[in-house]
């Protein structure tokens, strides 16, 4: 079974499966201000809307970033 991390935010929760990561850095590259690989936690939510990650997470080629609205 895959490693998944959950980052809950507000109203969304961002899910990161290393795994399937390629390294291609669009999220950091797209918000450079949230990702910061080399600390953890790695995902700094404060630091953007969540619509602002979900329109990142939904540029991640790998699928290893995703996310789910909070109910």
């Amino acid at each position: 079974m895959e490693k998944t991390k959950e980052y809950k935010k507000d109203d969304i929760t961002i899910t990161w499966t290393p795994s399937k990561c390629e390294h291609a850095a669009v999220c950091v590259k797209t918000l450079p201000q949230a990702y910061h690989p080399k600390e953890k936690p790695w995902i700094k939510l404060e630091n953007a809307t969540s619509k602002e990650f979900m329109a990142q997470i939904d540029q991640c080629p790998s699928g290893a970033l995703g996310y789910y609205k909070n109910t």
